[in-house]
């Protein structure tokens, strides 16, 4: 069992940046793949980035190349998605995941969620 906590979010101006952290609990976190989705009012959750258990190889949505940088810190049971120059289509809620399979991309391999965290971009 994996619990996931979010925290980070805010409201920010265009071009403005916010960190956002995922704590997990137990002893077992390297061993997850980790990865941060987000949905918006009135869409689809979507992915945003995922980074693999040693944190060598990390994966992006298009949307979010360039602007976003995922990042972990396996002895401290943490997941960080730094997002600069954000946009107000930025603006959602963003959760943490942690997955055992493949692949890090879509929502259906991950097992366990954070609550989300309010993400706000105002132009």
């Amino acid at each position: 069992q994996v619990q996931l906590v979010e925290s980070g979010g805010g409201l920010v101006q265009a071009g403005g940046s916010l960190r956002l952290s995922c704590t997990a609990s137990g002893r077992t976190f390297s061993s997850y793949g980790m990865g941060w989705f987000r949905q918006a009012p009135g869409k689809e959750r979507e992915f945003v980035s995922a980074i693999t258990r040693s944190g060598v190889t990390t994966n992006y949505a298009d949307s979010v190349k360039g602007r976003f940088t995922i990042s972990r810190d396996n002895t401290k049971n943490t997941a960080v998605l730094q997002m600069n120059s954000l946009k107000p289509e930025d603006t959602a809620v963003y959760y943490c995941a942690a997955s055992l399979t493949w692949p890090l991309n879509v929502a259906t391999s991950y097992t366990y969620w954070g609550q989300g965290t309010q993400v706000t971009v105002s132009s």
